[in-house]
């Protein structure tokens, strides 16, 4: 553990203190001036912040708690369960000048906790994969190797990690091969699978699965990883009564030129060098109600998206789970599957 992945400054953005909590993977920032510890900001934080429409370039003493919970290096103590006591995953350990030494964690993995959802996965696994050809010509999308491992099977480890043992494939495209692999492999899941007679897009497919759940459950594309507490999604689902909820990345696009404002008389008003800018964006990971598949019209064609509108539109309470970039990865294109193989390539050996 390098400390200095754990430190910020008051003055650093929002958005810089995400990215350092992204590469720290402890979902924590210490906010220190001088080694001084002042202040703490977490994940969760951040999340609320972004939640009532934050401005992301906002200095990041704005949403932190200067209230941190800490104790000295030179008292003995049961550090767990003091971060039990007040439900806390890290502890920052100081000296009497208040310089930041150590941190201590409650959790060496932050997914160990929350090993019992047991709540049903349905990974939407229909599609042809047409953005990864040549490749889907020959193994359907479900079925693409990250390693020694398909994505598919990756993406069930990270839902057994919490307790997910239940899975739903929709299929189609190529749908034996995948049937196949799964019932001969050695390692063998609770996977059912529910044939498409035909292409029936992103939402049709799941009108198929209706009477099947009594309660929430989780819907996946068949091609992104989301390595967030699931748990977390879950009860924020919950808690706020949504039909569905829908898991958004936070993206940071810098614009590669310098953009130019125009006045009305069409002179200029304003450069802006590399301009960049932020937003929330789908990523294909939903908790969603039962009755959610009763909105869905029979034998019809229509994308997951369509029926999220339909039930904005409706007045149905439709939230969003907002989670850092970092904690996406979509193999749907080839630069991007090639990005996720780099990324878990020494995990997925392991």
């Amino acid at each position: 553990m390098n400390l200095k992945d754990f430190v910020v400054s008051e003055d650093n953005s929002v958005i810089e203190v995400m990215k350092a909590i992204d590469k720290n993977a402890k979902g924590i920032a210490f906010i220190c001036e001088n080694e001084k510890l002042l202040a703490v900001v977490t994940d969760g934080d951040i999340r609320r912040y972004i939640l009532k429409n934050g401005d992301l370039k906002a200095a990041i003493r704005n949403i932190a708690n200067y209230a941190p919970k800490y104790i000295y290096n030179d008292v003995t103590i049961d550090s767990k369960a003091l971060m039990k006591e007040y439900s806390i995953t890290a502890l920052p350990i100081v000296n009497k000048r208040m310089k930041l030494l150590s941190i201590r964690f409650l959790y060496d993995n932050r997914n160990i906790k929350n090993a019992d959802l047991n709540v049903p996965v349905v990974i939407m696994a229909g599609g042809k994969g047409t953005r990864l050809y040549p490749y889907t010509q020959i193994l359907p999308k479900p079925l693409i190797p990250i390693g020694e491992k398909t994505i598919t099977e990756l993406i069930m480890d990270h839902f057994e990690v919490f307790g997910c043992k239940h899975f739903d494939m929709i299929v189609n495209y190529k749908k034996n091969f995948i049937k196949s692999f799964f019932i001969d492999n050695e390692h063998k899941r609770d996977v059912d699978f529910i044939e498409e007679t035909q292409f029936l897009g992103t939402g049709g497919g799941l009108k198929l699965l209706e009477g099947r759940y009594e309660d929430s459950f989780f819907v996946t594309n068949c091609d992104i990883l989301i390595e967030e507490d699931y748990s977390d999604i879950m009860n924020y689902h919950k808690n706020e009564k949504n039909i569905i909820t829908v898991v958004s990345a936070m993206k940071h696009v810098t614009i590669p030129y310098g953009t130019i404002e125009v006045s009305e008389s069409g002179q200029m008003v304003k450069l802006n060098e590399k301009p960049g800018f932020s937003f929330l964006t789908n990523t294909g990971f939903y908790v969603v109600e039962p009755r959610f598949l009763n909105l869905i019209p029979n034998d019809t064609f229509i994308h997951i998206t369509d029926l999220i509108q339909n039930c904005i539109n409706q007045g149905e309470k439709v939230g969003i789970y907002p989670i850092s970039e970092h904690a996406w990865m979509d193999m749907g294109q080839l630069e991007e599957l090639e990005k996720m193989r780099e990324r878990l390539g020494s995990d997925v050996r392991s």
